[in-house]
């Protein structure tokens, strides 16, 4: 380190020297986090109750168990010295050693992935905490079930949802109860006013209900564009939300030619012999809990069976029509940038291979991108291709390659230091070089 807190030599590093820079310094700092991890659990081993002396009772008495079901007791008070070394409060504390504990106990794939370094340690704590309520058997099912991703090729958000679909199919019975009490929690409420006069309104209901409420407050918003010709699309969706809900705070806006259409559309995906479905932009829920909340809304469902994906035919055009877009977004149901996040279908279908450039419009050239990963491919050297449907192999403007896959993100070139490409990596590379070649 020099004086003004740079590292020396790091300004005369090239682009590619500070890539190879920071990869090392992410790697030390992964490893940190495995070390504390470990540290946590022996913290745990020497303040076993047993381990107070004979005459501490009261030691005794409140000690607490460690984690989650099965697992041994600590002493009450064993995690404040641990926490303040590590800049902890206490209570932050208890968490990390009963991650630590519930992970060497009852979820021994993603320990041993932590001490292999090839689980993430902030992934698999959150395992930890979200089956710290299942049964030994249910949390090692669910260990079984996301070892494999939690190795930070999944976006944060998609590895939670991926968890608590997990969690819900381990337990559907805790998953029941935990939407019962999470349905009573609907509110509409004003928050506090802010000291320039700002207000937020909340209305907390199921994912129906607040679907409904914002197609109502989208199609009205769309029926104001002619009286609002100078507010932008959030002016007149607060403007179109305060005409539902209090008409009078508008009294100049009129909508008296003719009713508002309302349609609110949701997915639903369903699973042979689950109990547990996948609502599009909500996450788990429980198959009953869905049929309730349709009955309720009287809403009109329409089941669609399974696509043929590899028969979709493409298409002599730029334009993409509907069964391409939804066949596309089955194969990709996220953003297929490295590491994206994005699940919606408020995305762009990219052609990899431009169609300007002679790429068809089909299955195994399209492929979804937010607005500004599209335009991070189109402008910043950035190449796709998909070598087959559901795969798309990125290569960054400085050689590095990346494979997405429907299990997230993952280098298929080696950086420094240990990271050695596996022989499919080698074989994934090659066919990359030799395809961008061609």
């Amino acid at each position: 380190m020099v004086s003004d807190g740079t590292v020396a030599g790091l300004e005369d590093l090239s682009a590619v020297g500070v890539l190879e820079f920071v990869e090392r310094q992410h790697a030390a700092r992964l490893e940190a986090e495995r070390e504390v991890l470990r540290a946590a659990y022996q913290w745990a081993v020497l303040h076993h109750p047993d381990r107070l002396p004979a005459s501490d009772r009261r030691g005794r008495s409140r000690a607490r168990p460690a984690g989650g079901a099965g697992t041994p007791l600590v002493t009450e008070h064993a995690a404040a010295a641990f926490g303040a070394r590590v800049q902890l409060s206490p209570y932050g504390a208890r968490r990390l050693i009963a991650d630590a504990v519930d992970l060497h106990l009852r979820l021994p794939r993603l320990w041993a992935g932590v001490r292999a370094g090839t689980v993430r340690v902030p992934h698999a704590r959150h395992v930890a905490a979200a089956t710290r309520d299942l049964t030994p058997e249910e949390a090692a099912w669910v260990d079984a079930e996301v070892h494999e991703v939690a190795d930070g090729r999944l976006a944060w958000s998609r590895f939670e949802s991926v968890v608590d679909g997990k969690v819900a199919a381990a337990a559907p019975e805790l998953a029941r109860v935990r939407e019962e009490a999470a349905a009573k929690e609907r509110c509409a409420r004003m928050s506090r006013v802010n000291k320039h006069g700002m207000a937020t309104f909340t209305i907390r209901a199921d994912a129906l209900t607040i679907a409904g409420i914002d197609a109502a407050v989208s199609a009205v918003a769309e029926r104001l564009k002619d009286q609002l010709p100078d507010a932008d699309s959030n002016d007149r969706r607060v403007a179109a939300a305060a005409l539902l809900l209090n008409p009078t705070a508008h009294a100049d806006l009129d909508l008296s030619d003719g009713p508002v259409k309302v349609r609110a559309t949701v997915y639903l995906h369903l699973y042979a012999d689950s109990p547990i479905a996948r609502l599009e932009g909500h996450g788990p829920v429980t198959i009953a809990r869905m049929m309730r909340l349709l009955g309720e809304a009287g809403a009109r469902v329409r089941i669609t069976p399974v696509i043929d994906l590899p028969g979709q035919a493409p298409v002599d055009a730029y334009e993409i029509p509907a069964r391409l877009r939804e066949a596309v977004h089955l194969i990709h149901p996220a953003d297929v940038f490295p590491f994206a996040a994005n699940t919606t279908r408020n995305v762009d279908l990219d052609h990899a291979v431009p169609y300007s450039e002679g790429g068809p419009t089909s299955i195994g050239n399209l492929g979804p991108l937010t607005r500004t990963h599209h335009r991070v491919k189109t402008h910043a050297g950035w190449e796709a291709r998909h070598p087959f449907p559901g795969i798309v192999i990125w290569r960054d403007p400085y050689g590095a390659h990346y494979l997405i896959d429907p299990t997230g993100t993952r280098r298929v070139t080696p950086t420094t230091g240990d990271d050695t490409p596996t022989r499919t990596d080698i074989m994934v590379t090659h066919f990359v070089l030799d395809h961008t070649a061609a």
